[in-house]
């Protein structure tokens, strides 16, 4: 089931709320939460019902292993370790099945001259998200950072319908302890009109601004043959904004839902596009993912620790691994390169002392990711490169006929004078990114506008016009870009 759906905000989302809500009431709280379970559930397998056993073998396997580690005693100690190693090693591997199992044999093939038949596996919805969680899950439960006795509890913090299927990656006891307050066992409306207000900037976000960048970035790197200077900027910067307020706005979909419920889950997204060097970017975008990388491949592979080669080489591990997370193509593991050797590169420029003005950090720092998005996006090599080409100008420069007569000059040097753009509505896209390039970086973002929400008039008509945008879209649904990976 989609957020951004008719089914969703009228009939689903009321339905869980009024249901929680009325059992907490009655003081059921154990009824409150399995029927919050079961609604997660509903939601899931709104999808396809048959992955309904996946998800619910996941929980009960990694309940089971976590359980057994926060029991252990002295005695058994050293069991503890290869308990860990075989929980983590069967969540690997089932995501390694349904994620990676036709590029390995894809690979095979093309590396040994055979002809395997590809397995044709579709991709369950938001298994690496719940993978990675139940993955952390695990590790905190084996450090003593976290422990669940309670089956229901466990299946209601790893299904919890608004980070189910594309994040934000929590850690139990960031969670958990917010479903056991008295405080939030009651409506608050409070928290449920920030979280509509949340909940419909976030749609906004998705149907009306990333879905409309959708169709330049689809045509340049799906369909256009030749993408001459300006329509590959055109094509990379209309995807890079269209990943953005996808990516946000189902983010503040999932906290505003979740506020509804008393819940606060974890900021996800905080300006990402206002960085000005890689490592602040990786700090304000996709945030757990970050964090998740940081604590679970980072550090654990050796960190900062040991000479400078050494930490380049575990950063850039982490990102590779993180690449291929994303996606089983090696345009994913190459992107995830591209972000660790960055990263490398920052940390040896950190250490000459010297500093960009902030302008210049920024430029840099925006078309590094804009660029490498490029691989992130493009299906394959050949479509990478051609947009990469285009965007330095070798698969020719043209500019508007009108111009001819002042700038004609620039014919000498190989410019070409005509339709300067040919991707339908071009014009139109030059001006979105233009508008939403300043939008990222001089408005308040969604969680700056939440925490400053105070209900009023202004307020009241604000929130009619975002959820009349927003609701006139839903006929033209389409899926949120992170269910891919």
């Amino acid at each position: 089931m989609l957020f951004n759906s008719y089914e969703y905000i009228f009939f689903f989302l009321p339905a869980a709320l009024v249901l929680f809500f009325l059992l907490s009431r009655r003081g059921w709280t154990k009824a409150a939460k399995v029927s919050l379970v079961f609604s997660s559930l509903f939601f899931y397998g709104w999808w396809d019902p048959r992955y309904l056993p996946l998800i619910l073998g996941s929980i009960l396997f990694n309940y089971t292993v976590g359980r057994t580690l926060s029991h252990i005693g002295e005695k058994r100690a050293s069991w503890r370790k290869p308990l860990l190693t075989a929980g983590i090693t069967g969540d690997v591997l089932l995501l390694g099945y349904f994620k990676y199992a036709d590029f390995f044999i894809a690979n095979v093939n093309s590396a040994a001259g055979l002809h395997l038949p590809l397995m044709q596996i579709v991709l369950p919805l938001g298994i690496s998200f719940f993978t990675f969680t139940q993955i952390a899950y695990l590790v905190d439960a084996f450090r003593g950072r976290a422990k669940e006795y309670s089956f229901t509890n466990y299946a209601l913090f790893v299904s919890f319908f608004p980070h189910l299927l594309a994040g934000p990656i929590l850690h139990h006891r960031e969670m958990m302890p917010q479903f056991d307050d008295e405080e939030n066992k009651r409506l608050n409306y409070g928290n449920l009109s920030v979280g509509v207000y949340l909940f419909f900037i976030g749609l906004v976000k998705k149907v009306v601004i990333a879905d409309s960048f959708a169709p330049w970035a689809n045509s340049g790197f799906d369909t256009a043959e030749n993408l001459a200077f300006m329509e590959a900027w055109i094509t990379s910067l209309s995807y890079t904004f269209q990943l953005y307020f996808d990516f946000s706005g189902y983010t503040d979909m999932a906290l505003g839902s979740a506020r509804m419920f008393n819940i606060r889950l974890p900021v996800n997204f905080n300006s990402p596009y206002r960085s000005l060097d890689i490592q602040e970017f990786w700090r304000r975008w996709h945030m757990t993912l970050s964090r998740f990388m940081r604590d679970y491949l980072y550090i654990p592979f050796g960190g900062n620790r040991g000479k400078e080669t050494r930490v380049t080489a575990n950063l850039l591990a982490t990102f590779l691994i993180g690449g291929l997370w994303h996606g089983a193509g090696w345009t994913f593991v190459f992107w995830g390169f591209l972000h660790g050797a960055a990263m490398g590169v920052h940390r040896l420029w950190k250490r000459t002392g010297h500093t960009l003005p902030n302008w210049a950090a920024w430029l840099v720092t925006f078309n590094f990711v804009n660029v490498a998005w490029v691989f992130f996006r493009a299906k394959s090599w050949d479509r990478a490169w051609l947009v990469l080409k285009g965007m330095c100008g070798l698969n020719g420069v043209v500019v508007s006929e009108h111009l001819r007569a002042p700038l004609g000059f620039l014919a000498d040097y190989g410019v070409r004078f005509g339709k300067w753009i040919t991707l339908p509505g071009g014009t139109r896209a030059v001006w979105m990114i233009l508008g939403f390039g300043l939008f990222c970086l001089l408005l308040k973002n969604s969680n700056e506008m939440a925490e400053r929400f105070r209900p009023g008039r202004a307020t009241f008509w604000f929130l009619i016009a975002l959820s009349l945008a927003g609701l006139f879209q839903l006929a033209k649904v389409s899926e949120f870009l992170y269910f891919n990976f």
